[in-house]
């Protein structure tokens, strides 16, 4: 019996495990390019196990079309696990550092006290300028953003989303064990 897919379109997030080596990253987002996948977000970085990289990707898609991008994605030589997070079960936060104009001491004043309502933190000031650094969900800094938008926003930065499942369920679950992954692989 074949499986039904559910054709509406939703932000999902895909975590991947693969060796921490040179040109993983590029490898991986070859893949979604070569499928005509669009990546809203990517990020790589360290894991607890040494040599390993965790790679956090945000997509746009219907079931079909992740399903289908995480079965690729499991089939790269260096990749260890791949799962699939949706924005219901999983916790998702993003960094941003968002420099304003502050003409000014009311206008500092007046935004550190809207960083503060964001739990922002002023990392830097100076006479006619401040840096806040915001962590949280998307629409958290958003909503920062748009608050501080008065004021004259000079630069954003930030980074991609990070994301981790909520409860005692990892990535190491549910996935097929090391020597189904690494089975043909070292065939070649």
């Amino acid at each position: 019996m074949k499986k039904q897919f559910n054709t509406e379109r939703k932000l999902y997030t895909l975590c991947i495990l693969a060796d921490d080596s040179p040109g993983i990253l590029s490898q991986v987002a070859r893949l979604f390019s070569r499928k005509g996948y669009n990546i809203e977000s990517i990020v790589s970085g360290a894991t607890d196990r040494p040599g390993v990289a965790r790679i956090s990707i945000e997509i746009i898609a219907d079931e079909l079309m992740i399903d289908q991008i995480a079965a690729q994605c499991r089939k790269l030589l260096p990749v260890k696990a791949v799962k699939i997070l949706d924005e219901d079960t999983c916790i998702r936060r993003e960094i941003a550092f968002i420099k304003v104009a502050a003409a000014d001491r009311a206008a500092r004043e007046e935004a550190i006290q809207i960083a503060n309502i964001f739990h922002a933190k002023v990392i830097d000031v100076s006479r006619d300028s401040l840096t806040l650094w915001v962590f949280g969900s998307q629409s958290k800094s958003d909503a920062l953003i748009d608050m501080l938008s008065d004021f004259g926003i000079l630069e954003i930065a930030k980074t991609g989303t990070i994301a981790i499942e909520r409860g005692r369920s990892t990535i190491y679950d549910d996935n097929k064990l090391k020597e189904e992954y690494d089975y043909g692989k070292n065939v070649l």
